[in-house]
């Protein structure tokens, strides 16, 4: 008899977890807990598409909800796991109730990091991870005139570019000197700042906040310099924390993220991690890393569920990401951390490029602004000495 597999978590990783061992011949008990009342669904479209309102919740389901009573799959929606008794393998949950595992995998995913300051408790001041953040942001935003974000990240250009669409005064503030300087380098991050001011946003960078200024509902933000931007919205946009709360809580070994292996397991035999709450050793990069995106989330899934069937398998990706904002899109392949040498091969003013990022002569990672074809030739030789002929013009 194959015993219960529990997944907590069910966004992108714990919805692969599950299909990927259905698929693989596992016959026994699955259930997949999530917080939230709907199916899993995609998250990347949540400060983009959804917001914007050019798709409706069904379009971001991962899988229609018969695919899991079709697999039987036991999806328990609105249900928030508090404690882990690995002792006892079983589960405490919010309403008091306890659940028994056989092997357990947490897909627990990130929390939005939040500001500690002054007034950033005030209606109005929101953070973006869920459709439930979205329809909250999208109320705001209908009656507001005047939108400032805090962090020029994926997500809060993202949303600038669709606050801007919909007519608002946006202003997006940011303590480094140039936006997405944590992942892009200067040449991209140039390009981004020239697309966002030449559509209207107000850029202030290398800029603080004092606080967050208002009644009961925000109405500015006050600035380091001493100015006030006004606003009715104020999204907080300054990255994401692993939600590995409850891995620690249980014992296991965590280190801004849950430690796990090649193959997804734990410090504890009997529970797997998988997805953005968890960080593993690369031996393509030689160092720790964690990563919070799709191709992450999906590929070590299918990892963790490989593992789960007894099956070899030592994860280690090539990882990808990409951003939508107007009618640009920026692919990532590879992580660009100690590149020394950059190579610019396209146009900037025609908006088609792409950034070549090395270490020791060798391409470590590319940036490409609409230009796909480099992007998918990227994934295939990064690694390789650079030449001139290595990928394709943009």
């Amino acid at each position: 008899m194959q015993e219960d597999i529990v997944i907590i978590g069910a966004g992108q990783a714990g919805a692969q977890v599950a299909q990927s061992l259905r698929q693989g011949g596992f016959e026994g008990p699955l259930r997949l807990i999530g917080d939230e009342p709907h199916p899993p669904y995609q998250r990347p479209p949540l400060s983009k598409k959804f917001l914007a309102g050019e798709i409706g919740a069904e379009g971001l389901w991962l899988r229609p909800p018969a695919f899991f009573t079709t697999n039987n799959i036991d999806h328990i929606p609105n249900t928030r796991v508090v404690a882990i008794d690995r002792g006892a393998k079983r589960l405490t949950l919010a309403n008091g109730d306890t659940l028994p595992y056989g092997k357990l995998v947490l897909a627990t995913g990130t929390n939005a990091r939040l500001l500690t300051l002054e007034g950033a408790d005030k209606k109005g001041v929101v953070t973006l991870r869920s459709i439930a953040d979205v329809d909250v942001i999208r109320d705001i935003l209908q009656k507001s005139s005047n939108v400032a974000i805090i962090g020029a990240g994926y997500i809060g250009l993202e949303v600038a570019a669709v606050a801007k669409s919909l007519g608002k005064a946006v202003t997006v503030i940011e303590a480094q000197d140039r936006p997405m300087k944590r992942v892009v380098s200067q040449a991209v991050s140039d390009y981004f700042s020239g697309l966002h001011k030449a559509r209207g946003i107000e850029l202030r960078l290398n800029t603080g906040i004092e606080a967050i200024e208002g009644g009961d509902s925000v109405t500015g933000v006050r600035l380091s310099t001493g100015e006030t931007v006004p606003a009715e919205l104020v999204l907080v946009a300054v990255g994401a924390e692993p939600n590995d709360h409850l891995a620690a809580e249980a014992g296991l070994e965590v280190d801004n993220g849950i430690l796990v292996d090649g193959c997804g397991q734990t410090s504890d035999p009997d529970i797997f991690a998988a997805g953005d709450c968890t960080r593993f050793y690369s031996n393509r990069y030689q160092r720790s890393v964690r990563m919070e995106s799709v191709q992450n989330a999906i590929d070590q899934a299918k990892a963790v569920a490989q593992a789960l069937l007894g099956q070899e398998v030592d994860y280690d990706p090539l990882p990808w990401f990409w951003s939508d904002q107007y009618d640009i899109k920026l692919q990532i392949a590879g992580l660009s951390e100690g590149y020394d040498d950059t190579k610019v091969v396209g146009s900037t003013d025609d908006s088609k490029f792409y950034v070549a990022y090395l270490h020791d002569g060798r391409l470590i990672a590319v940036d490409s602004i609409n230009s796909p074809r480099s992007h998918m030739m990227a994934r295939r030789v990064i690694g390789e000495p650079w030449r001139d002929d290595l990928l394709p013009e943009a």
